[in-house]
């Protein structure tokens, strides 16, 4: 029996050697968990700043949109002003013409008229708005609005022969086609 009591008493030993582990288990967790606080801590201070981030730009996104379609509406508001300021020059000929047209011989009239037509050309030509008299030329139907065809024995069959109406280009965009009448074969 006293060798039982030494088997037991043992273990009492061995007991109090693994509270030695135990101890240390919990300084290994107290200090992981000091770790996994120090990283959740990191991983939040960087959430902040990322949403941070994300609501500045967010409100800068915000004003641009609202520039934006402020700058929209003031070109399609404005988008003819300096088209505008070019016709004045041509209001004020015309009446000026008609303020003199009393008195005025019919030669300073057409003279009057031709100088106006001068001035709104140019305006037209500033704008970007080009003439199209397709005189003499093949005939276009992209280009062109044929109204007539005209045996015709001096003009090659297909071509513009006469003008009726020019037409017009914005930049390069058909405004108006040019109405023409085009050449045909003469007939015997």
């Amino acid at each position: 029996m006293a060798h039982n009591e030494e088997t037991q008493a043992q273990p009492l030993v061995a007991g109090s050697e693994s509270e030695a582990p135990a101890e240390g288990l919990e300084s290994a967790a107290a200090e992981a968990t000091g770790e996994v606080s120090d990283a959740l801590a990191e991983a939040q201070a960087v959430a902040e700043e990322n949403l941070n981030k994300y609501m500045r730009l967010a409100a800068e996104m915000d004003n641009l949109r609202k520039r934006t379609t402020r700058d929209i509406e003031h070109a399609h508001k404005f988008a003819i002003e300096r088209f505008a300021g070019e016709l004045l020059a041509v209001t004020d000929s015309l009446e000026m013409g008609l303020a003199a047209a009393d008195g005025a011989s019919a030669e300073s009239l057409v003279e009057g008229t031709e100088a106006t037509l001068k001035l709104l050309v140019g305006a037209l030509e500033k704008s970007g708005v080009t003439v199209v008299d397709p005189e003499g030329e093949p005939f276009d139907p992209q280009m062109h609005e044929a109204m007539t065809m005209q045996p015709s024995a001096t003009a090659e069959p297909g071509s513009v022969l006469t003008v009726v109406q020019k037409g017009y280009q914005l930049n390069g965009r058909l405004l108006r086609p040019a109405r023409v009448i085009v050449a045909a074969e003469p007939s015997d």
